[in-house]
């Protein structure tokens, strides 16, 4: 248990990546559509986002500084505010699909409507971000987001064929679909497992808790135990919604379908804890998203920033985060479906991420910033191989999204 809650900040980084909005959705509808034909794509993406985590834990131990902090001075401010653009605008559009997530929990516990609930999810986020230290933002949602362990749970409790369910895991199959929905899917389950949000919120809160060449030890336990968890939990969910929809061919398209096969097992506490989960990962990712904007625009223009630091004193970096989660809000507010929000969303995400990734692999080599600490050769290789999925993913996803009307 202390080493779970040492590596709270890897947790909450998978939880937040692995599972959110995108991953609830796209998990879901990967299992309901192709049975476990994607869980490959969950493997990849453990051992690429550990790779590159790893990287971007090491260089915010080793030079004190976070990754995106570098960017800048590393690839010259061009590039750099090329990056900041994009990966700036895809996770404040990820911010209000995880703020829609959160309003779609309440709605299932509520029965009011989700539109109702945006405004004080937006309230609660902002409070939090602003009251809350960093290690209780940390233990409380990367922790409570392990309540989703209840799909894993249903497992036993459903007429789970687990031979069945272990051979659709061993083999690609469109499954009477199109190839090209296949790939789709595929790619959109992808993105939502290495969103680049990700590894900014992670060496930025290595940076706010303060790292350093001791602490890469503390840090690769964040990564190994972290993410792995994120990946089993995704798993989960894939497996489930191939239990219970795939035979019947059923769509996939609310978060109540999500939460039914866990009711069916487990009855209403199933249901209760369920939501529960739901709320925590949205809630978590929200907070990641909306303090990952901010380090991203701070640390690009050298703002004072952090969540140490007062408002006053790291002004500008708290007004990013402010309007970040207002137009997040926004967003919402314009009656936009928050499941096909994160659709587009994971479309964008797979775009831009060789600019979030490839920053990451360069700083890592370059011994001005870690001297001896730079990356060996089976890392580089390893680094190497997932950035050529990456570019896969990121020029194919447009296109399938056209031909296959977002996989629809």
């Amino acid at each position: 248990m202390r080493k779970l809650l040492a590596a709270t900040l890897g947790v909450l980084s998978a939880i937040g990546g692995f599972v959110d909005i995108g991953d609830l959705v796209a998990a879901s509808q990967a299992g309901a559509r192709f049975g476990m034909a994607h869980a490959w794509v969950l493997l990849v993406g453990v051992l690429g986002i550990c790779a590159y985590a790893e990287m971007a834990g090491r260089i915010a131990a080793v030079s004190g500084r976070a990754v995106f902090d570098l960017v800048r001075e590393r690839l010259g401010p061009r590039v750099a505010l090329l990056n900041l653009v994009a990966s700036w605008l895809v996770t404040v559009i990820t911010l209000a699909a995880e703020l829609g997530g959160v309003a779609l929990a309440l709605q299932l516990a509520t029965g009011l409507s989700y539109l109702l609930w945006v405004p004080a999810a937006a309230v609660a986020v902002w409070l939090v971000l602003w009251r809350l230290r960093f290690e209780l933002i940390e233990r409380i949602f990367g922790l409570a987001g392990m309540a989703l362990l209840v799909f894993a749970v249903a497992l036993f409790a459903l007429p789970t064929d687990w031979a069945k369910l272990g051979h659709g895991a061993l083999y690609l199959s469109s499954d009477g679909a199109s190839w090209s929905v296949y790939w789709f899917v595929a790619v959109a389950l992808f993105a939502s497992t290495v969103s680049p949000y990700e590894v900014f919120f992670f060496s930025s809160g290595g940076v706010e808790e303060k790292w350093s060449a001791a602490d890469l030890a503390h840090a690769r336990s964040n990564v190994l135990i972290g993410f792995p968890v994120g990946g089993f939990l995704a798993l989960s969910l894939i497996a489930v919604a191939t239990v219970a929809y795939h035979p019947s061919g059923t769509s996939l398209d609310t978060l109540d379908q999500v939460a039914r096969p866990v009711v069916t097992a487990l009855g209403g506490a199933g249901l209760a804890v369920a939501v529960l989960a739901f709320f925590a990962v949205t809630f978590g990712a929200a907070l990641e998203t909306g303090l990952s904007a901010a380090y991203a625009a701070a640390q690009y223009f050298g703002w004072q920033w952090g969540k140490r630091v007062s408002p006053r004193e790291a002004a500008r970096f708290h007004s990013v985060l402010l309007v970040s989660v207002l137009l997040g809000m926004l967003m919402l507010m314009t009656t936009v479906d928050p499941i096909r929000l994160t659709e587009y969303m994971l479309v964008l995400s797979a775009v831009v991420l060789p600019l979030t990734y490839l920053p990451i692999l360069v700083v890592a080599n370059d011994r001005s910033y870690l001297g001896d600490r730079v990356n060996g050769r089976w890392m580089n290789l390893l680094g190497a191989l997932f950035l050529l999925l990456i570019v896969a993913a990121s020029v194919a996803a447009i296109p399938l999204a056209i031909i296959t009307r977002m996989g629809h």
